[in-house]
Order: structure tokens, then C-alpha cells, then sequence
């Protein structure tokens, strides 16, 4: 069992930024991959952006160029920075595990989610 704890979400307006935590109750250099994920209302859950502990990143075409994922091992937590926020980001953003193997065929493990509300 992994437990995951995101802080971080908050009302932002547009334009601006935030940054996501995940911190993760497993060493994350053991972990095969972590991701963001969120979900909006009425929306099925997407994905956001995933590192792998190659270091290997991946975004959603949406979040391209204006959000970056990072890993901190010595700390086992993820960020996700999200600057020039739009509305359409506003959702539940969620804290994933794949402790082995290839993510893409989904996580094993979820934190509770933090919500990110993108409003003037």
C-alpha cells in the first residue's frame, strides 16, 4: 500500500500559477512512474502529466509548455507547476502510482485529489 497526500490546489486567477505537491509514503526512485491526473465536472478523469523514474516526462497536448512535472527523491514528493492558468484547467487534480510496469495500463495507487479552481 502507497499513500499519497496532494496539497496545493486553490483559486487562481487566470493568467496565474500554482504548484502542486504529492508526497508519496513510498521512496519514489522505487516507483516506475507518478502522474497527475484531474478531473473536471461532468468529465471523465484525464491525464495531466507523468515522470518516470528514468526521468522520462509526458503531457497531456493541453498543458504543454505551460506545466511541468519534477520529482524530488530525497523529499519522495512530485510537483507539478501549472503557470498561465486558463479556466478550462479548473477540476480535481490527482496524485497517481505505478509502482511497476508501464502506466498506460493505469495506476495502482491515488491520493484523495486537490482542487484547482481557475477564476476571475
Amino acid at each position: 500500500q502507497v499513500q499519497l497526500v496532494e496539497s496545493g490546489g486553490g483559486l487562481v486567477q487566470p493568467g496565474g500559477s500554482l504548484r502542486l505537491s504529492c508526497v508519496s509514503s513510498r521512496n519514489i526512485a522505487s516507483i516506475a512512474a507518478m502522474g497527475w491526473y484531474r478531473q473536471a465536472p461532468g468529465k471523465q478523469r484525464e491525464l495531466v502529466a507523468i515522470i518516470t523514474n528514468g526521468g522520462n516526462t509526458n503531457y497531456a497536448d493541453s498543458v504543454k509548455g505551460r506545466f511541468t512535472i519534477s520529482g524530488d527523491n530525497a523529499q519522495n514528493t512530485v510537483y507539478l507547476q501549472m503557470n498561465s492558468l486558463k479556466p478550462e484547467d479548473t477540476a480535481v487534480y490527482y496524485c497517481g502510482t505505478k509502482i511497476y510496469g508501464d502506466y498506460h495500463g493505469g495506476m495502482d495507487f491515488w491520493g484523495k485529489g486537490t482542487l484547482v479552481t481557475v477564476s476571475s
